[in-house]
C-alpha cells in the first residue's frame, strides 16, 4: 500500500474539504508513491512520536495535529522543530495530519471523547459551514444508471441520516450534435441526436464534492459528462464541531468532574461552576474550546473542553454554563486508539502502531 492510499483511507473518514480554511491538514513530508508497511498513529508529531515511529519501523505517521503549522522561512537545524522536520524527512517517514476535518466528523475526535464519557443520544454540538450540501444532477443512459449511482455513492454522495445510496431518477430526452473531433458513445456526428436518458439527482456535502465528481467522470460512458451543481440551504446533520449528549443519570458537577478526570485518564481537571449543580446535558469539544462558549446551546449543563482561560470561564458563568477543562491533549489523545481501530481493517497488510504521549503538565498544590 502506498502513502497516498493511506491518505485516501483517512480522508474517507475525514475529508480534507471539511477542514477550516486556516488549517494545515494533509501530507507534510514524504512521497505519495512510497510503500507503507507500518503506520504509527499519534496525537502530535513530537520528537518522542518520531522516535516511536522509528522503533516501530513505520514508514508513515498519521497524526491529529499537523507537523508544520506556520510556514517556515528557513531550514536551520539549530531550531528544534525545524530539526525535527529535517530528521523526519531524512528518515523517509511520511507525515499526514488530519486536524479540524477530524474534529467535525462522526467517528472523529469528539466522538472518541463522548464515548469515553458514555454519553447517549449524541449529535453535533455546533454547525459548520463545511457541512453545506449540493445537489448533483447528471444525465445517464439507463444501461449505466446503476454503475454511476454506485460509484458516486461509494465516493460519499447520497447519504441522508442512517441511509446511503439515496438518489432520484426520472426519464427524459437529451440532445447533442457531435463535431469532427468527437467520439460519441451513441448517435452520429454532424447531426442533432436525440437520446433517451435518465436525469439522476443525488445530495453531496461540499467537502466530498471533488471525489464524487471524479468518480462520476470515471464511470460515466459519455465523452463529455454534463452535470449541474445546485447549492442548497441544507446541511449534513451528521457533521459539526463537537458533540452533545446526555448522561444515563444526572449527577452533581463535582461527581461528574471526578468521573471525567478518571475516564480521560487526566492527572487533573479544572472546573468552573458550583460543584453542587446537577448536570445531565453534556457538550464535548476537544482541543481549545473556550473561544466557542458564546455559541453553546442554552440546553447544555456543562461543557468538557480544554485550554479555557479566565475570560472564557467568566463568559460561561454569565451564561449559567459549567465548564470542565480537561486539558488539550488529555481529552484529544483518545482519538489515537479510535483512529487506529478505524485504520486496522482497512489497511491491507499494513501494521498499525500507536503512540500515546504522556501528559505535559504537572500540578503543584502545596
Amino acid at each position: 500500500m502506498t502513502v497516498q492510499e493511506v491518505c485516501d483511507i483517512v480522508e474517507q473518514l475525514a475529508p480534507s474539504g471539511l477542514a477550516y480554511s486556516w488549517d494545515r491538514c494533509g501530507l507534510h513530508t514524504g512521497d505519495p508513491d512510497d510503500e507503507v508497511r507500518c503506520v504509527l498513529v499519534a496525537l502530535t508529531v513530537t520528537r518522542e512520536a518520531f522516535n516511536a515511529a522509528r522503533r516501530a519501523r513505520a514508514q508513515m505517521i498519521v497524526a491529529h495535529h499537523p507537523l508544520i503549522w506556520e510556514p517556515k522561512k528557513t531550514l536551520r537545524a539549530d531550531d528544534p522543530h525545524t530539526k525535527l522536520c529535517l530528521d523526519i524527512a531524512e528518515a523517509g517517514i511520511a507525515c499526514y495530519g488530519a486536524h479540524t476535518n477530524l474534529d467535525v466528523v462522526p467517528g472523529g475526535v469528539n466522538t472518541a471523547i463522548a464515548d469515553r464519557l458514555k454519553l447517549r443520544d449524541t449529535s453535533p454540538l455546533l454547525p459548520v459551514d463545511q457541512a453545506q450540501q449540493v445537489k448533483l444532477v447528471t444525465f445517464v443512459p439507463a444501461t449505466h444508471l446503476a454503475q454511476v449511482r454506485d460509484a458516486v455513492c461509494k465516493a460519499g454522495a447520497g447519504a441522508i441520516g442512517d441511509y446511503t445510496h439515496c438518489s432520484f431518477s426520472a426519464p427524459g430526452t437529451g440532445t447533442f450534435l457531435p463535431n469532427e473531433k468527437s467520439d460519441p458513445f451513441s448517435g452520429k456526428r454532424f447531426v442533432v441526436n436525440e437520446e433517451p436518458e435518465l436525469r439522476f439527482e443525488v445530495l453531496v456535502t461540499k467537502a466530498r464534492l471533488a471525489p464524487v465528481i471524479a468518480a462520476l467522470k470515471a464511470v460515466h460512458p459519455y465523452e463529455e459528462v454534463a452535470y449541474d451543481l445546485v447549492v442548497l440551504e441544507n446541511y449534513d446533520a451528521s457533521i459539526g464541531l463537537g458533540v452533545k449528549g446526555h448522561l444515563d443519570r444526572g449527577m452533581t458537577l463535582g461527581v461528574f468532574s471526578r468521573f471525567v478526570r478518571k475516564a480521560l485518564g487526566a492527572r487533573f481537571v479544572r472546573v468552573a461552576g458550583s460543584l453542587d449543580t446537577r448536570v445531565h446535558s453534556v457538550g464535548v469539544l476537544g482541543g481549545s474550546g473556550g473561544g466557542e462558549i458564546a455559541k453553546m446551546p442554552s440546553s447544555l449543563d456543562v461543557l468538557v473542553t480544554g485550554d479555557v482561560d479566565y475570560h472564557d470561564a467568566l463568559a460561561a458563568q454569565d451564561r449559567g454554563l459549567a465548564v470542565i477543562d480537561a486539558g488539550h491533549a488529555a481529552a484529544e489523545k483518545w482519538v489515537v486508539p479510535a483512529l487506529a481501530a478505524y485504520l486496522k481493517p482497512r489497511l491491507k497488510k499494513v501494521r498499525v502502531a500507536t503512540y500515546l504521549e504522556p501528559e505535559l503538565f504537572r500540578v503543584i498544590s502545596d
